[in-house]
């Protein structure tokens, strides 16, 4: 007998643009795995029609909502309620609607991001000299982590300083974050771990990153991820890094802990894993 919705069981993934997201075939899969009946949609939602469409969804029934790009930063202000990733970062992109007006904000990027990179590629940590590309929203979610990490340096890299020293400021990392421009990484050596949070050379534009910061041992993580190698995976590969990823694992971990919030069970990555990551 065919299952019947419910209204407990109305997720969906709000954002603007929404129409390229995996999260309703990842959810899908989630739930067929663990026998949860669940519904899930996109959700294309200009910024200010956000708090509307969010009200509006939790009084028709829906349970919870993944945030993506650019709602993150309205989605920690609509929260009644933060989980402590969300208060770290600032940012929520998992929403539980606990009725029509109490909201839960947790943020997910932060441990699908240090899972992915520590568990599934098996990366430590501990005394490794660190830089991350950008100071946007994708640094915003994964530096609380990595600031609780054990590295040697961590450096934070933009085109412009100001809004890498917001980060700062906003992390309370003075001492520990290290902002340079974009043109000054040539005197900065090479990295063990290089995380790119920018959205450079998707739109077709050239990467201005200096080889200098690459060596053979150094590991490079994309926080994007497409059918296609990304343009700053090739350049890694190109330059002679180590080993270089998109960001497919993050992307699944993060959602499996935005599932284990809403429906109090984890399921298992491994198998979208495998079938992502060798797309």
């Amino acid at each position: 007998m065919e299952q019947t919705q419910t209204p407990n069981n109305q997720y969906a993934v709000i954002g603007y643009p929404v129409e390229h997201s995996y999260s309703p075939e990842i959810h899908r899969i989630f739930a067929q795995q663990t026998g949860e009946n669940i519904s899930y949609e996109l959700l294309p939602i200009e910024p200010k029609n956000f708090e509307a469409a969010v009200r509006k969804f939790a009084a028709t029934g829906g349970k919870g909502l993944n945030v993506t790009v650019p709602h993150k930063e309205a989605a920690f202000k609509l929260s009644s309620v933060l989980g402590p990733e969300a208060q770290q970062a600032h940012a929520v992109n998992t929403l539980s609607l606990l009725s029509t007006t109490e909201v839960r904000g947790d943020n997910t990027d932060g441990i699908g991001f240090l899972r992915d990179l520590t568990q599934n590629n098996h990366l430590e940590l501990n005394g490794k000299r660190v830089l991350i590309l950008g100071a946007g929203g994708a640094a915003r979610g994964i530096l609380p982590p990595l600031l609780d990490s054990d590295f040697a340096e961590l450096v934070l890299a933009n085109r412009t300083v100001e809004k890498a020293n917001e980060l700062v400021e906003l992390f309370n990392a003075t001492g520990s974050l290290f902002v340079c421009p974009f043109d000054e990484l040539g005197d900065m050596g090479s990295f063990d771990l290089i995380i790119n949070a920018t959205s450079a050379g998707l739109k077709g534009e050239s990467l201005s990153f200096p080889r200098s910061c690459l060596s053979s041992w150094s590991f490079c993580y994309d926080l994007a991820y497409s059918t296609k190698q990304t343009p700053f995976v090739q350049w890694a590969r190109d330059h002679g890094a180590g080993n270089a990823v998109q960001g497919w694992g993050m992307l699944i971990e993060q959602a499996a802990e935005s599932f284990a919030i809403w429906r109090d069970v984890r399921p298992d990555t491994a198998p979208l894993l495998q079938q992502y990551t060798n797309r």
